[in-house]
This record gives structure tokens, sequence and C-alpha cells, in this order.
């Protein structure tokens, strides 16, 4: 997507969300969508979804600001397998198995550091920060070559701040093919260039649940009365499909003094009449805001019942004094207190409602576009029948 595509893009969607907020109408879909509860407690079912979507597609796996000079890592564990994202001297990253090639054992322990060699604290085998494997402890004692005993490296790709990696050694997807439009988007935001703030860490109920609150901003009057609903309209939204992923438009309710701004200009205004969310199928959500960006990264697991979300925090500009700094990190201390609090604790909720079994099923609305669309492509992937159209707004 040209840079020219993304700016009549922008325009048309926010030319769109002016006549929502003038006719009072949203983004509407045909029909409503009828979801089966067992979708999000059977754990037989979300073994089948992590298998033909976090084990098989590209999912953000960190930022380029966590690991930015040369031998920096970081170590973390995605549905039970641990990986270390390491910085090449090329300025490259790996992603790779955080097990030892010679009996298994975890190499290392710490969250994050900087380390040109790994060194296996079982028998200290020692592999080079690219994976290859650097020496055997006492070789000569040890007997056959080892040669080929690298850890076991996962195909990765960084661009815009954001780095991503696909669960399979052998997958040959196209990893920026996959992003595609999406990323032609986010990139032109140049995130890697951003202050990185920090990140926090919550925890919610499946991994669905939290992602469908990302999808849809019907919840914002009930969900965020004092928090989003002042700035934002609830249940007005325009929706723009990328694959599978999304770019989805929420008007603010000062939107239509964008009325006398000519429709060539409209793109300008992002934070300023309308936000847009943007959203990698199937662990992204990614939220400019012109007090502070969030990237939220969704980990399912390790039951049906369970995700850890990492969410990222940025700002454009670099904080000119330890005053600026504390104003960023107390910015993101509430907002993710916002997430906790009237998102992911009320995602706890309908988790516990559906486990009851008494509840046979949910159902989207045609407001809830969004929603039907990502559930549609997930259970496209499920059940893995390429021969079937891909799923579409």
């Amino acid at each position: 997507m040209t840079n020219e595509e993304r700016q009549a893009l922008y325009n048309r969607n926010v030319k769109r969300m002016m006549e929502h907020v003038e006719n009072g109408t949203t983004d509407w879909a045909e029909d409503t969508m009828i979801i089966a509860s067992t979708e999000y407690t059977d754990q037989n079912y979300w073994e089948r979804e992590m298998d033909a979507t976090f084990r098989k597609l590209p999912i953000l796996v960190g930022m380029t600001q966590e690991i930015p000079q040369t031998g920096d890592f970081k170590s973390l564990d995605v549905l039970d397998i641990p990986l270390i994202m390491s910085r090449q001297a090329d300025g490259s990253v790996k992603v790779f198995m955080n097990v030892c090639s010679h009996r298994g054992m975890t190499l290392v322990h710490e969250e994050s550091g900087n380390k040109r060699v790994f060194s296996c604290p079982y028998h200290a085998w020692s592999f080079s920060n690219d994976g290859s494997l650097r020496a055997v402890a006492e070789a000569s004692k040890f007997g056959s070559d080892c040669k080929g005993r690298d850890l076991v490296q996962f195909p990765c790709y960084e661009e815009g701040g954001l780095i991503f990696a696909v669960l399979d050694p052998n997958s040959t997807i196209d990893i920026r093919g996959f992003l595609g439009g999406m990323m032609d988007d986010v990139a032109a935001k140049q995130f890697e260039n951003w202050h990185y703030i920090g990140n926090r860490v919550i925890k919610g109920a499946n991994w669905k649940i939290a992602y469908d609150g990302y999808l849809e901003g019907y919840h914002f009057k009930a969900a965020h009365p004092e928090t989003i609903e002042p700035r934002t309209f609830s249940n007005i939204m325009e929706f723009d499909a990328h694959g599978p992923h999304l770019l989805i438009g929420f008007p603010q309710k000062s939107v239509l003094k964008l009325r006398d701004v000519p429709e060539s200009e409209l793109h300008q205004h992002e934070n300023d009449g309308y936000d847009f969310i943007r959203l990698f199928f199937p662990n992204t959500s990614v939220f400019v805001a012109p007090e502070i960006t969030s990237v939220s990264q969704l980990i399912p697991g390790p039951t049906v019942d369970q995700n850890t979300t990492i969410v990222h925090f940025l700002n454009r500009e670099k904080p000119n004094s330890e005053e600026e700094s504390e104003g960023m990190v107390q910015m993101a201390d509430w907002l993710i207190d916002v997430i906790d609090k009237e998102d992911y604790q009320v995602g706890l909720q309908v988790q516990r409602g559906l486990a009851s079994g008494m509840q046979p099923n949910i159902i989207f609305g045609r407001n809830e576009r969004g929603n039907q669309f990502v559930h549609k492509w997930l259970r496209y992937f499920v059940a893995g029948d390429t021969s079937e159209p891909e799923p579409n707004l």
C-alpha cells in the first residue's frame, strides 16, 4: 500500500465516520452471528486454534526498542515454547529456542540482558548469540561430532518497531506478505524511532475474550463511562480489512469539526477528531493516541481460560526532563489500570459465565462487524480448507 493509497483510505474512512455520526449509524454487518460458548471454554478446541494460528502464523514476539543494541536479548515463553530474541551484529534479529541442544536445559533464566555468548548452566555448552553451537565442554571426552546441534531457530521479521516470528522452525510462510497492507500502515509510523516507555503485564481470560474487546466500541458507554466515553462515541465504528487484519476507526465527539476540512486532507487529523486501532491477527493491537501509544501483545494460555497480555508503551518524543519521563510512566500506569479494571476484569467475568455451561452461545450484533470478521477468519484457519474463499468485510 503506497502512501497515497493509505491517505485515500484514511480520507474515505473519516468521511464515513462523520456520516455515521450525522446519521446515527455505524458500519454494519449483513446479519448477526452466533458463536458457541464452547469456542471460549473447550480445551480441545483451543488446542486446534493454537495449532492453526499461534503455532502456524506470524505473531508479535517483541518490540525493536526492547533489544536495541548488538548482543541485547529478551526471553519469553509463548505456548510453553521458551524463546530468545537476540540482536545480531548486523542489526538484524534472530529468534530461537531457549533450550540447550545437548540435554534440553533452559539456556537463559534472565528476562533480558546483553550477551555475545549463551552458556548452559547444566553442562556449560556455549552458543553464540546467533544460536550457533560455539563449544562443547570438554569436547575430547564427549565423543561424537556435534556439528549441527545449533539452537532451534524460528523464522522472524522485523519492521516498524515490531518483531514477528513463526513458531514453526520449518515454516516457509511469507511473513511480510501475511502482514501485508497493515504492516505498510504501521511501518509508516516508524515506531522504531519512538521513545520506549516500558511495558506492563496483565492476566486475563480466554484470548478471544480479550481480543473481542479490542474489536468494537459498543461497550464504551457502559464499561468506560469516565475514561473513553467522554471523548469517543460509543457504538460508532468504521472497519477496513487487510487480509485477516483490521483498521478500525472510532470518531471522537469532536469529529464533526472536520466537516470544513477538504476530504483530501482528512488523513492529517488522526487523534484530532478520530482515532484508529490497528489489529494484526491473531495477537496484536496498536492504539496510537496523542498522550501515549500502546501495543498489546496477547499470549494465550497456558489453558483455554487464560491469557497473558504484554502492553508496550511508546511516545513520539523522548522526554526532555525527569518530570516528563515520570509523567509518561504515570500515563502508562493509568492506562494499564483502565485496561485491567475496565476490560480484562470484565473479561474474567465473561469467562466465568460461559464456563458455567448454562449459556450455550453468544451473539455478535450487526454493529459488532469486526468481531464477526475475526471469528470468521479464525474458523477459516481452524478448518484448514484453503479451497474455501477467504472471509472479507
